[in-house]
């Protein structure tokens, strides 16, 4: 069976989104599916590289949209790229000859497949992983309860009324959908996961040890993008209250993006910058061993509808290397996160409460090793991609035999020229 999927934007860039997609894709083949994707002008507008309007990676094929320009007036700029995006969709569609078009958040990837479905007359799925309100208010375009917001959110449910399945990301998002009035019967969870033969517990990066003098240290990390809801500048705040009297302690956040200068900022205001280190971006393929070099992984997301409804896969990916961690207690981690169990929660938002779950770990070894144990135990039973994404069968086979079915003069059918 062959499944299209639209994307927002996908590898070479690198985002928690792009590696997502490409361990969907692996997990999808390994059970048998075909996968073939389409990306949105959104792809081009960020990769600034070269690029075709079709390539291959990591043996997957990769159809390209093109960039679109920034129109004048509300919405126009959002129109013309469905548009693009909706007639890249059709004409892969009659190349490849899906069976199942399966259109991942943001919303305006959903609308215009769900445009080439009802032409070619194919079943849409519709995966969110999060709310394209919700982002747009991290981002700052807007704020919760605005107009924009309002509508944007109407949209949303609109779509996802119409689609005929609705993947998601994690319960938090299924409650919203189920409250919005979604049946729950048409909602199913495809949780993060990690490849195991990816992370698993492994030596330390000996070179970037040693170029970032992290030998001796004690370490407390973050790995990711450095978005404001991330909580970079709690974690730094919270880190100068430890590093006031633990000298043998540092501070490694490793990624980049829009909080970058003003973290600099603040670590130079208060007196950090040889206990704080910033390498920026790294290859993918050397974060295990940058993970193995942690004593500690923080991830203090600060509460907001974002980071109560949907769940990170970095903690995931902690656990699989057997690493500690420490997290805020927003609804996303909560999801993930046994407290006392697989990690520490603390209190969102509170710099102490963040700087003293950080010193108790520090200080006790023996429960360091309890956590990561029993964290490492967790993951490996219950989130690796071979278990989260098996939902796919059900998916596809629902769609199949009750979409597809014989008889049904208006259901979808597969592209045959």
């Amino acid at each position: 069976m062959k499944i299209l999927h639209i994307l927002d934007h996908s590898l070479p860039l690198h985002s928690g989104y792009t590696f997502r997609s490409q361990n969907l894709f692996r997990a999808q083949r390994s059970l048998g599916y075909e996968p073939v994707i389409v990306t949105s002008p959104k792809h081009e507008q960020s990769w600034k590289g070269a690029w075709s309007d079709k390539e291959e990676i990591n043996g997957f094929t990769y159809y390209r949209s093109g960039a679109t320009r920034s129109l004048p007036g509300p919405i126009t700029s959002e129109t013309w790229l469905m548009y693009v995006l909706a007639r890249r969709i059709y004409q892969v569609a009659l190349q490849e000859k899906p069976d199942i078009l399966h259109a991942h958040s943001p919303v305006l990837n959903a609308i215009a497949a769900r445009w080439v479905a009802r032409k070619l007359k194919l079943p849409l799925v519709y995966e969110i992983r999060a709310f394209w309100e919700d982002a747009a208010v991290d981002h700052g375009t807007t704020h919760e309860g605005s107009l924009r917001y309002r509508l944007t959110k109407n949209v949303e449910t609109m779509v996802c009324r119409r689609a005929d399945h609705i993947a998601i990301l994690c319960d938090g998002l299924k409650d919203d959908l189920v409250q919005r009035g979604i049946p729950a019967q048409k909602i199913t969870p495809v949780f993060n996961g990690v490849n195991p033969d990816d992370f698993k517990p492994c030596a330390a990066d000996a070179e970037y040890r040693q170029q970032w003098a992290l030998s001796g240290k004690k370490v407390i990390g973050f790995i990711g993008s450095f978005y404001r809801y991330e909580g970079l500048d709690l974690l730094v705040r919270a880190f100068a209250r430890i590093a006031a009297h633990q000298p043998d302690t540092l501070l490694l956040l490793v990624g980049g993006g829009e909080m970058e200068a003003e973290l600099n900022e603040l670590i130079a205001a208060l007196g950090l910058t040889e206990r704080v280190v910033l390498p920026g971006r790294i290859p993918h393929e050397r974060v295990p061993g940058v993970y193995a070099m942690i004593d500690i992984l923080a991830y203090p997301r600060y509460s907001m509808r974002l980071t109560e409804l949907v769940t990170p896969l970095k903690p995931l990916e902690a656990m699989a290397m057997g690493k500690v961690l420490v997290a805020s207690d927003v609804g996303g981690h909560k999801e993930l996160i046994r407290a006392g169990e697989t990690g520490v929660l603390f209190k969102a938002g509170d710099e102490e409460a963040l700087a003293l779950s950080l010193q108790t770990l520090l200080d006790n070894d023996e429960l360091r090793e309890k956590l990561q144990q029993q964290g490492l135990n967790w993951v490996r039973e219950h989130h690796c991609w071979h278990q989260t994404t098996a939902v796919y069968q059900d998916i596809y086979a629902h769609l199949c035999d009750q979409i597809c079915a014989p008889g049904n003069a208006d259901a979808p059918h597969q592209v045959r020229g």
